[in-house]
């Protein structure tokens, strides 16, 4: 090669944007991932989300029976008649099985965990489930509050963008389920 066609194609300006569209590219493919890792964190909590409300609704849905049917009055509460008085009477059930049943959840060591093939795909701990039962006969049916299940539980979904240097995404769900008498 000579000396004159080196120069040539050292002047040459043709191809000097090629390095340019290269990093574009790069960074549009990076926000993409972004955004799905992002979407797939989204539809995992809101599943998670969606399958605790259903076993919640079915704990309140099992007190049904022992539920003083207070309907005329417009309230209603968990009691049961002993002998001249009233107890209360409610049901916690058992949310963690109606979970794992749900989401085919494993128990492991304090944790209930999903699996997608080999990995995790995402953990629940710490299930708090407070029934709020509502007053037996109050003075004022309208302003008292109802029969009412408050429900939390942390879920840890491990984030596949970054590999290992992004710590999990860790969000406190919470749920309520109130017990309406339809008739």
């Amino acid at each position: 090669m000579s000396s004159v066609t080196l120069k040539q194609t050292l002047k040459d300006k043709r191809g000097t944007s090629f390095p340019l569209i290269v990093a574009v590219a790069l960074a549009l493919i990076i926000i993409l991932c972004g955004v799905s890792e992002y979407m797939r964190l989204m539809i995992i909590a809101s599943g998670v989300r969606d399958a605790v409300q259903s076993a919640v609704i079915s704990t309140v849905n099992d007190n049904y029976n022992g539920v003083y049917q207070g309907v005329r009055e417009g309230y209603s509460g968990g009691y049961k008649p002993n002998g001249s008085s009233w107890n209360e009477s409610i049901n916690y059930g058992d949310v963690y099985t109606r979970l794992d049943k749900a989401l085919g959840l494993r128990d492991e060591s304090g944790y209930h965990v999903k699996y997608a093939g080999q990995t995790v795909e995402f953990r629940l701990s710490g299930l708090s489930v407070n029934i709020r039962n509502a007053p037996l006969a109050p003075s004022d049916s309208k302003n008292t509050r109802t029969f009412l299940a408050d429900t939390s539980i942390l879920l840890e979904v491990p984030v596949s963008f970054g590999g290992k240097s992004l710590p999990p995404m860790r969000v406190n769900l919470r749920v309520q389920a109130k017990y309406m008498p339809v008739f």
